[in-house]
C-alpha cells in the first residue's frame, strides 16, 4: 500500500501494521507530498460492513492507507504475524498529526456547527501554532453538493479531517478525493466530539486494555448495543476462520 510501511490482511483488507508514531509520520509525509488521496480508520463495524457492502469494500481498497482503529483489528494482525501492530485510534492520530504538522493547513469537515465552534476554540489551545484553514458542517444531504465541495477546495487545505461517521465518511472521501486533491482526506469519526469535549472519552486504562468500546456502549447504549452485538459476533467468527486457515 505505502512505500516502507508494513501491512497485514484483515478480513481481506490491507491494513497498516505499526504504531501511532509510525502512522503519524507516514500521514504527515504524505500530506506534505501533495499526492492527495484518502485515509480510513477501520474499526470492527467498518470491517464487517465491508464484507457485505461492495461500495465500502471498494472504498477501503482504494484508500491510500487503512489504519486499525479498533483493538480487535490490531489483535488479529498480531495473531496473523504482525507483532508490532498496535491500535491507531482516530482521536490519537488526529492530535498527533496536528502537533507534527504546524506547517500544514487543516480543514474540519462534518459534525455540527456547535461541535466545530468548540473545536476551533480548543484545538489551537492544545496545539499552539496550529493552522486551521476553515471548517464546515453541512446540513444532512448537502455533504456532496457542488457548493460544499468548492468551499472546502477553495480553503486550500493540506489535510481535510472528515467526521461524517463510518462508513459514510469513507464513501464520501472516495467520491471527492480527486476533486479535493492535493489535500489528503482523513475520516476520524467521533474524534471531533472527543476533542471538542462534547462526548467523554474512555479513561486511559480502558483504552490501553482495549475496552474503549465498552465505555462507548455504556455512554450510548441505544445507538451502539445492536451494532456491537451483531458486528462483534460476526468479527469473532470471521477472525477465527482466518486463523484456522493460517494454521492449516
Amino acid at each position: 500500500m505505502t512505500r516502507g510501511a508494513s501491512t497485514c490482511r484483515v478480513l481481506g483488507i490491507d491494513c497498516f501494521a505499526g504504531d501511532l508514531r509510525e502512522a503519524t509520520a507516514l500521514l504527515v509525509d504524505h500530506a506534505r507530498s501533495g499526492e492527495g488521496g484518502f485515509v480510513s480508520l477501520m474499526n470492527v463495524h467498518v470491517a464487517i460492513t465491508a464484507q457485505r457492502d461492495d461500495g465500502v469494500r471498494s472504498a477501503l481498497g482504494d484508500a491510500w492507507k487503512v489504519f486499525p482503529d479498533g483493538a480487535p483489528i490490531s489483535w488479529l494482525e498480531r495473531r496473523r504475524g504482525a507483532q508490532r501492530a498496535e491500535r491507531v485510534a482516530g482521536p490519537d492520530l488526529m492530535l498527533a498529526v496536528l502537533r507534527e504538522s504546524l506547517d500544514l493547513r487543516h480543514f474540519l469537515f462534518g459534525s455540527t456547527p456547535e461541535v466545530l465552534a468548540r473545536l476551533e476554540r480548543r484545538l489551537p489551545e492544545a496545539v499552539p501554532g496550529l493552522r486551521l484553514a476553515g471548517s464546515l458542517g453541512p446540513a444532512r444531504g448537502q455533504e456532496s453538493d457542488a457548493s460544499t465541495i468548492e468551499q472546502v477546495r477553495a480553503a486550500k487545505p493540506h489535510v481535510v479531517w472528515v467526521a461524517l461517521g463510518a462508513p459514510k465518511q469513507e464513501l464520501w472521501a472516495r467520491r471527492h478525493a480527486a476533486a479535493l486533491a492535493p489535500a489528503l482526506l482523513v475520516g476520524v469519526g467521533a474524534a471531533f466530539d472527543f476533542h471538542a469535549g462534547s462526548k467523554p472519552r474512555a479513561p486511559r486504562w480502558m483504552q490501553r486494555a482495549g475496552l474503549e468500546w465498552l465505555h462507548r456502549l455504556a455512554s450510548e447504549p441505544r445507538r451502539l448495543a445492536w451494532r456491537y452485538a451483531s458486528t462483534n459476533t460476526r468479527f469473532v467468527y470471521l477472525a477465527a476462520r482466518e486463523l484456522v486457515r493460517d494454521a492449516s
